[in-house]
This record gives C-alpha cells, sequence and structure tokens, in this order.
C-alpha cells in the first residue's frame, strides 16, 4: 500500500512536477495550494509526512505547521523555503518541523530528508511496539503469578474457613459450595469416616467418592494412616504430601491440608481436606519461569535503553545494554546516572507519565559511564497494577547520536555549499579579469599587461587549489599516519615553507627554538599544514594593517614533559571579541573574498585530531597569538582524543 503524503505550494507549476517526483518515488499524493486547504485535506486523509512551503496566501507554512502539531504531533513537516528565508526555516525547525529544503528543489536532498521522516516514524512505531510487547508480557506474568500465590495461601486459609463452616455444618451443600472456584480437591468427611461432600475439581480429577470411605482416594497399598484419620483420631489439623490416586488410574503428589470442624460440645464432627496438586504447581511454576526467561531476553536484546522507574524516580530494573553503557547503582535515579544532577530534569517525561498516566516523548543529551555524550529520543510508558494504579514508568531511550550528527553534517554541507558557490562565483569574476588582461596584452603585444594579467590568472589559480584543497579536507575524516619526527627538524621545514612569502610581504620573521626539544610522534605533514595556515593567517594580519608600524611574526617552539608547544604571534590588525569566538567556526572568514572559512576550523580538527588543540589570545590594533599544545606520544594523544 502507498504511503500518503500531503504537497502544499501555492505555485501549481511547483505543484505538478514535485507530486510527479513524490508518485515516482512511491507516494499517494494529496495537494493543496494554501494552509487552509491543506488542513483540510490533512483531517481527512491523515498523511503521515506534510510537504509545505513557507510563504502561501490565505494561511501561510508555519501556521500550518503549529495547527498540524497541534492536532498530530507525531506527524513529520517538511518546509519549502527559498535561499532568502533562512530565518523562517529556523523558526521553522523550533517548532517541531522535521527538516527543510531550499528551493530549486533536489531530488537527493528530497529522498534524503522524506528518508529522515520515514526513519522518524518508523522509530516512534517500532517503541510502541516494544512498549505494548512488554505491557502484554508484564499483565500475563502478573497474573500467573497471583495464580500461584492463592495455592500457596490454601494452607493459611483452612483455619479461618474451619471456622466459618462451623456454622454451616448442617447445611454441607451451601458448605461445599465455598469451594466450588478453587483450584484445589476438596472433600468433607464425617466423623463415620465417610466422604459426605466433594468439590467439582475433586470430582473431575479424581473421581465422585461420595459415600465411600475416607481412603478412596488414596492407593490401597499405602500403609501409612491418612491425614484425615489422624486429625479425627488427633483433633488437630494436618499438612502432609500424598500420594492419590487420579480418575483414570495414574497416580500423583498432593500436598493436603486438613481442618476439624467441632460439634457444640468440642469434638470433631467433621474433617474438611483441601489438597494442591503439586505437579499442577511445578507446571505453572515451569511456565512462569518460561515467561520470566521471555520477558528477561526481550528486556535485554531490545535495541534501546530500557528502564523501569518508580514514582521517586529510582531506577528499579534496567535491561543489559542500558547496564553496559551506564553506570547502575543501587537506588539510584536516572537524573543522576544521565547527567550527574541531584534533581530531577526540567519537563521529565517519566514524572510526567506518573502525573497524567500517559506516554511522553523528548529528546535529551546524556552522558555515558566513559565520558561519552549520547544524544537519545526518550520515550516513556505506565505500567499499572489490577486497580488500575500507575506503579511504576518504563522509559525507552533510543541511541540517535549518529542520526544527529548527520543531520549536523548535511545542515553544514548546506552551508558549505553556499559559501562554496559564494567564493567561487569570485574566484571565477577574478580569473575573468585576468583572462581579459592577457587577451588584451596579447593583442596589443603589451608585456606589462601580460605580465599583470598572468599574476591574476596565477594568483586566482591558487585561491582555487586552496579552497579544494579545504573543502577535501573538511568533507572527509583522514587517518592519522604517525610517524616519530625530530621536533627542530620539523621546525625548521615550516620556516623553510612560510619564509620566502613573509619575507617578500616585507615582514620580520624571529623564531625562538628550544635546541633540547627532542622528538614528538605526529602526522608530519597535516600538523605542518595547519601550522603552516595559522602563519599564514598571521601574514594576512599584518598585511592588513593600515598603521606603518614596522610588523614582525614570532614563532616559538617550547616543551615540557608531555607536550609540545608552538607559538605563533603577531603585531597585526589583531581581532575584536565576535571575531575571536567565531575564528575556529566552519565558513567564518574576515578576509571577505581572500578567504574560505574553512583554514582556522581545519586546523583546530588536526590538532584535536592529535590529542592537543590551539588557544588564541588577540585584541584589535595589537595583534594576535596562537598557542599550540600536542603530546609527544601517540598514546597519550589517543587517550585525550577519546576523552573529547
Amino acid at each position: 500500500m502507498e504511503e500518503k503524503i500531503l504537497l502544499v505550494d501555492d505555485e501549481e507549476g511547483i505543484r505538478k512536477v514535485l507530486g510527479i517526483s513524490l508518485m515516482d518515488i512511491g507516494y499517494q499524493v494529496f495537494t493543496a495550494q494554501n494552509g487552509e486547504e491543506a488542513l483540510a485535506a490533512f483531517r481527512q486523509h491523515r498523511p503521515p509526512i506534510v510537504l509545505t512551503d513557507i510563504k502561501m496566501p490565505v494561511m501561510d507554512g508555519i501556521d500550518l505547521l503549529q495547527q498540524i502539531k497541534a492536532e498530530s504531533p507525531d506527524t513529520e513537516v517538511i518546509m519549502l523555503t527559498g535561499h532568502g528565508d533562512m530565518d523562517l526555516a529556523i523558526k521553522c525547525l523550533k517548532l517541531e518541523a522535521t527538516d527543510f529544503i531550499t528551493k530549486p528543489i533536489n531530488d537527493d536532498v528530497l529522498e534524503i530528508a522524506l528518508k529522515r521522516a520515514n526513519d522518524r516514524i518508523g522509530m516512534r512505531a517500532q517503541l510502541r511496539a516494544y512498549t505494548e510487547n512488554l505491557e502484554n508480557l508484564v499483565r500475563e506474568q502478573t497474573a500467573r503469578l497471583m495464580k500461584t500465590e492463592r495455592l500457596a495461601a490454601v494452607g493459611q486459609a483452612v483455619e479461618g474457613l474451619s471456622s466459618a463452616l462451623r456454622g454451616i455444618a448442617g447445611d454441607l451443600d451451601a458448605g461445599i459450595n465455598c469451594f466450588n472456584e478453587l483450584p484445589c480437591f476438596v472433600a468433607i468427611h464425617n466423623r463415620r469416616r465417610e466422604i459426605i461432600a466433594i468439590n467439582p475439581l475433586y470430582r473431575e480429577r479424581l473421581g465422585d467418592h461420595v459415600g465411600r470411605p475416607t481412603g478412596a482416594a488414596y492407593p490401597q497399598d499405602n500403609p501409612e494412616l491418612s491425614p484425615v484419620e489422624e486429625t479425627f483420631t488427633t483433633g488437630t489439623g494436618m499438612r502432609r504430601r500424598v500420594t492419590v490416586v487420579y480418575a483414570d488410574g495414574t497416580r500423583g503428589p498432593v500436598m493436603v491440608h486438613t481442618a476439624p470442624i467441632r460439634d457444640s460440645q468440642g469434638d470433631v464432627e467433621l474433617v474438611v481436606e483441601i489438597g494442591a496438586d503439586i505437579g499442577e504447581v511445578r507446571r505453572l511454576q515451569e511456565r512462569l519461569q518460561a515467561t520470566q526467561q521471555r520477558y528477561q531476553q526481550l528486556f535485554d536484546e531490545a535495541p534501546c535503553y530500557i528502564t523501569v522507574q518508580t514514582p521517586d524516580l529510582t531506577i528499579q530494573a534496567a535491561n543489559r545494554r542500558f547496564q553496559e553503557d551506564f553506570n547502575l547503582t543501587i537506588e539510584a535515579s536516572c537524573h543522576k546516572i544521565y547527567k550527574d544532577r541531584d534533581d530531577a530534569c526540567p519537563d521529565c517525561p517519566v514524572a510526567k507519565t506518573f502525573s497524567d498516566g500517559q506516554s511522553h516523548q523528548c529528546e535529551m543529551e546524556v552522558t555515558s559511564k566513559r565520558g561519552e555524550t549520547y544524544r537519545v529520543l526518550i520515550q516513556t510508558a505506565p505500567i499499572r497494577d489490577l486497580a488500575g494504579n500507575i506503579t511504576h514508568v518504563m522509559e525507552m531511550s533510543t541511541n540517535i547520536t549518529r542520526t544527529r550528527r548527520l543531520e549536523d553534517q548535511l545542515a553544514s554541507l548546506g552551508l558549505m555549499i553556499g559559501s562554496v558557490s559564494h567564493g567561487i562565483k569570485g574566484l571565477l569574476t577574478g580569473l575573468v579579469g585576468g583572462m581579459y588582461l592577457l587577451d588584451a596584452g596579447f593583442k596589443k603585444e603589451n608585456q606589462q599587461q601580460i605580465r599583470e594579467g598572468w599574476d591574476i590568472v596565477r594568483f586566482m589559480v591558487g585561491r582555487i587549489r586552496d579552497m579544494v584543497l579545504d573543502i577535501l579536507y573538511y568533507a572527509k575524516e583522514k587517518d592519522l599516519k604517525w610517524e616519530t619526527v625530530d621536533v627542530l627538524g620539523f621546525a625548521e621545514e615550516v620556516l623553510h615553507t612560510v619564509g620566502p612569502k613573509i619575507k617578500d610581504q616585507d615582514i620580520t620573521l624571529r623564531h625562538r627554538f628550544d635546541p633540547a626539544i627532542g622528538r614528538f610522534e605526529v602526522d608530519a605533514g597535516i600538523v605542518r599544514s595547519a601550522l603552516t595556515n595559522i602563519i599564514e593567517n598571521a601574514v594576512e594580519a599584518c598585511r592588513s594593517d593600515r598603521s606603518g608600524r614596522p610588523h614582525e611574526i614570532c614563532f616559538d617552539v617550547t616543551q615540557d614533559a608531555g607536550y609540545i608547544y608552538l607559538k605563533v604571534s603577531d603585531n597585526g590588525i589583531g581581532m575584536d571579541e565576535a571575531t575571536r569566538a567565531n575564528v575556529f567556526t566552519p565558513f567564518f572568514s574576515s578576509k571577505g573574498e581572500r578567504g574560505t572559512g574553512l583554514g582556522l576550523f581545519i586546523s583546530n580538527r588536526i590538532l584535536s585530531q592529535h590529542g592537543g588543540g590551539i588557544s588564541l589570545e588577540s585584541e584589535p590594533d595589537t595583534g594576535s597569538r596562537f598557542s599550540i599544545k600536542i603530546p609527544k606520544k601517540t598514546s597519550v594523544a589517543n587517550l585525550l582524543r577519546e576523552k573529547t
């Protein structure tokens, strides 16, 4: 059966073209040209996914999103927006929209957004199925446990029943009717040692022995005195395991309880005999154990974290997956384990379920026992007793960290595409200008114009190369090629690489290297690239300074017992607070058309991969200082990287 989807857009052409694409994917498409029509269609067809434009007449997409989420919070709503509507798109995400797609719509981007929506729908359905299965198992287990407890309570009830039966000893039919529903064998014996009444289960399983001797249900070859005979003789109740003969001739063990019923003079007039089939009890116990094992297996193997919590939010039970990833201690609360909090989290879904008896859902970040941060999707379900009161709440948490990382990467990819497109446009404009100068110079045989044009083309080609390399590094996580490197030789190679460029800019380069610095373990190629990028950033800061003062860049290398420290400082234009806050953010650039916004971000990521990092000190018009810290040993770097 085709999945339903509602497409909402005020442009008929978009509805037709996009509708065809959706039908090709396999959807049954309903369309509307504004929010009011869409709301009516949604209420009629109830599609699980809605694809809507933001800007429309009558009712816009934001109002439609709010209406749909108010009526059906589980419906996935994907927003269509133009390039200029990013603020509106972000507002939609805050209103719980699933995703947004910019126009013109790319089929691959559309399929990714629809897959994400369907994954969320499937995840909720799977969690509901787990909840229903576990609730059914809990109900079955409770029912069987109560039945077993009733059998075990027979002995305690006999003395009380004998007191009640004393008053109705003269009306045996009424007396035996009291036992008709008991899941055990009941017989009443008179002082002549005759069976005078039995309950239906006795008649069905042992035979109709009314009027026969007391020992009719026992093997004839049994030399022992029956419990009934002993009670008549001693006047006290008995509890004994005996063997009985069933109606089909087979034998089986029974736990028998007897109780005397006395007349007004205190003599034993009747004896009540109640027997529990031990074999049946064992079968019930085995079935109960099998049910418990199935329940525990389902509980442990569920592909999510499951806990059962009490009203004070104490975790009473947790499945294996939860215990593997989190520190479960006696009487611990989920907020203590997840977030190391002493009080409950705001808007706790478990507390809400205890309050209103409804299932609740939310997302939050939690910390594992290894210090890793997970993004989890939480759903709760109440567990009730036979009276309908909520005694516990089951919390199921699915780890969606990878999903959210993928979403973040896709969002970053969208930002990167926009930034790269803008950057390439500027570079192409520069190339066109350089080619124009070259062409004009060739026609006029003007060598000066040819050189100017060629310099522009060469500069732009270099910028394109830098941009492509930055994008490739940003897009693909690289495996490090560890090697033991002489630090002084490494630092000299960096100077050799950047020295000529600094000299051409009339900037003084000073350096101070610790001569006893030794070696460290790094991927020399990419660390050299990161350091070069930082020094080139210092060169650009000096070039941009128009104060007229002489400029210099200092490159220092020092050490301590475990780390190598590399410092790059300049007396260029410096940075204000806003620039410092964003300098390591992808696609942020203070260089205008000369930067891709990826250089310092990539440098920081390279050093993080090595277990190190970068700190920055800078003020406007005074310059900047980048301090770099790298562990000497690979083992230390790996340990630090795991912790982060």
